[in-house]
């Protein structure tokens, strides 16, 4: 049977999202894409000889996640030096973590806790002292990045970057000193991070080989988390085409299990159109593949455009020249048709970059570039308006779940309902899709996005979204699959489980169209799928999954200890045992008490002996696993 499918999947709940025919149990994939959707009955009569079969057992099925803005290029060069407090929920098990792996982390490498995280998801809600990390790491350099507002450095990194009484004030930033002029090992962005990305860029780099290592355990990360494919927004410090290198070495393997499409973002500030002068002469919009393909120009076209999002100090106001640098590095791109992405946080940048674009639009149409803002956290209704009229779209990412709090104490709750206005911005019909702007100033997890944009808190617990600025959960997921793919010209491609399109697809741990609001960010994938081949199994699929990177290099690596996302691999840690207490979960829904919070309710200080009758003496539900 020449035309079989090279796979089958059945027994499935499938949520494709093609409206069309929404919902289907079983799919066949020929060649990396869907050659079928439909049921058991009609799909598997189709097999051949040479067909694999695989029984998902009932299982709920989702398109592949597409985060549409993730620094995937920078995180993978960097991920096997960095421990992870993502998702960690207290400073007690942070710390724990950052002793253990200084006590493996060989001169002169360094401990780096690379952002990813916020005080305010820690039960004790701070971050450590810097005598905290002096007393745990006396001689090994610590680098702690909070979001992008601070850098914490014990003494030993403060000796590594030589930073001492007769060090310049950096400009845009701070470091903070005592009263005999000392640095104290905290620098502030202030009113931007290039402080931040300074000190980093001092510390030891990963060879070549190792690189391609870590890039491939960062990917083998997402695709434990059901991401599929990004779009990369660039990043400080990231050169193009010397830091894609590696990438561009596991594409020519076949060696990537994340479909990327990446945007180059100018690293030479009053250089910037100079940058994109030579990129548009030796680069090609479109260039690539289905795995790995050039997206355009972005998220930074000119540095006086950045307004960066450290929501602890006011906000920044653009000089005077952004409308002049902005238009000449506009027309070099719609000149040669490349699309863009700019990075804005608040509205005042964003109507002024629309004065340029409108001005450009006169001369030479947008029409039919895929351009875009990042994040546009405050954004009008006049702006989504203009943005609308000139045919442009909107990057939203859940940096609010991490700086939520930050926000309301400067600007209010009200004012932080529609931050960014999300469901405004869908009703009025403007191209609009999901990420998390990972892995320095949030997560890479995109539960933790979805759980944002469905429930409207924050990763420390506060409300911020009142039910009505709320998204549904198949809007949210629409986000974050066949709404993406505008933004990386792919529509059609993928994004959906349909005929013809790219079979990239996670079967979650969890139904997430079933399970409580407050599991979603825990979900985590039991397969998933990229063009029809496993890249991930767990679970009931363990057995399909053949395509683990070499353990991580060097050996001393946290990803080796840690895995990643709330420290996943460590049977030590809080997160594996609550983990381990939700799969063992037998509750139908969450109990009044803990949730499904059972890992707390069980080892909770209290003066019985039976914790377990103790709560179902209160109504608690955790007795009955």
């Amino acid at each position: 049977m020449t035309d079989a499918p090279d796979l089958i999947l059945h027994r499935g709940l499938f949520t494709t999202l093609d409206r069309a025919n929404p919902t289907a149990s079983a799919v066949a994939i020929k060649g990396g894409r869907f050659a079928a959707v439909g049921h058991d009955r009609d799909i598997l009569p189709t097999a051949g000889p040479s067909t694999r079969v695989i029984d998902l057992k009932g299982r709920r099925v989702l398109p592949g996640l597409i985060d549409n803005h993730l620094h995937i290029i920078r995180g993978g060069l960097n991920f096997n030096m960095e421990l992870r407090w993502d998702g960690v929920r207290s400073l007690a098990d942070a710390m724990n973590m950052l002793e253990r792996q200084v006590a493996i982390t060989p001169p002169p490498q360094w401990v780096r806790v690379v952002g990813g995280f916020t005080e305010h998801q820690f039960v004790e809600k701070r971050l450590p002292t810097i005598e905290e990390l002096n007393a745990v790491a006396p001689d090994t350099p610590v680098f702690l990045l909070h979001l992008y507002d601070r850098a914490l450095l014990n003494g030993a990194a403060l000796r590594a970057v030589g930073y001492t009484r007769d060090t310049p004030e950096p400009p845009g930033g701070e470091i903070t000193r005592d009263a005999n002029g000392n640095p104290t090992g905290l620098l502030l962005a202030k009113p931007n991070a290039n402080i931040l990305y300074a000190t980093l860029a001092k510390g030891p780099k990963l060879p070549f080989d190792y690189q391609v290592n870590s890039t491939r355990h960062f990917m083998r990360e997402l695709n434990r988390l059901g991401v599929t494919g990004a779009i990369d927004a660039g990043g400080g410090f990231q050169n193009y085409p010397d830091d894609y290198a590696v990438i561009q070495k596991l594409d020519d393997e076949g060696l990537l299990t994340i479909r990327l499409a990446y945007n180059l973002f100018t690293q030479k500030p009053k250089g910037e159109k100079d940058d994109f002068l030579n990129w548009t002469r030796t680069s090609k919009y479109k260039q690539g593949n289905d795995y790995f393909r050039h997206n355009g120009a972005g998220e930074m076209l000119v540095f006086s455009a950045a307004d960066f999002e450290d929501f602890r100090v006011p906000r920044p106001d653009m000089p005077a020249e952004m409308e002049g640098e902005l238009e000449e590095v506009v027309r070099v791109l719609v000149q040669n048709k490349w699309p863009w992405r700019l990075h804005a946080t608040y509205d005042e940048t964003i109507s002024r970059a629309l004065d340029v674009f409108e001005k450009v639009n006169q001369d030479t149409p947008l029409e039919g570039l895929h351009w875009f803002f990042d994040h546009a956290e405050t954004i009008s209704d006049r702006s989504i308006d203009r943005i609308a009229a000139l045919g442009g779209g909107i990057a939203v990412q859940h940096r609010m779940a991490y700086q939520g709090e930050y926000f309301v104490e400067r600007y209010g709750i009200g004012a932080a309902e529609a931050t960014p206005p999300v469901k405004k911005i869908l009703d009025k019909g403007v191209k609009v899709s999901a990420g998390t702007d990972a892995t320095r100033v949030a997560s890479y997890n995109p539960w933790v996005s979805l759980s944002w944009l469905v429930t409207g808190r924050t990763v420390g617990g506060m409300r911020l979204t009142p039910q009505r600025n709320c998204l549904d959960r198949e809007t949210a997921l629409r986000m974050w699959t066949e709404n993406v793919t505008w933004f990386s010209n792919e529509e059609g491609n993928k994004g959906r489980i349909a005929v013809g399109q790219l079979a990239d697809v996670v079967v979650p741990d969890r139904d997430y169209f079933a399970c409580s609001e407050a599991e979603i960010a825990d979900t985590t994938s039991l397969l998933t799928m990229v063009g029809g081949k496993v890249v991930y199994g767990a679970g009931d699929f363990a057995k399909l999954d053949d395509t683990a990177p070499p353990p991580a290099m060097p050996d001393w690596s946290p990803v080796r200890r840690f895995g990643g996302y709330a420290a996943w691999a460590d049977d030590e840690s809080g997160a594996k045992v609550a983990a381990t207490a939700m799969r063992m979960c037998g509750c139908a829904n969450s109990c009044n008490v803990h949730g499904h919070d059972h890992a707390t309710a069980w080892s909770s200080k209290l003066p019985i002996a039976d914790l377990k009758s103790f709560w179902g003496a209160l109504g608690c539900a955790c007795w009955a696993v």
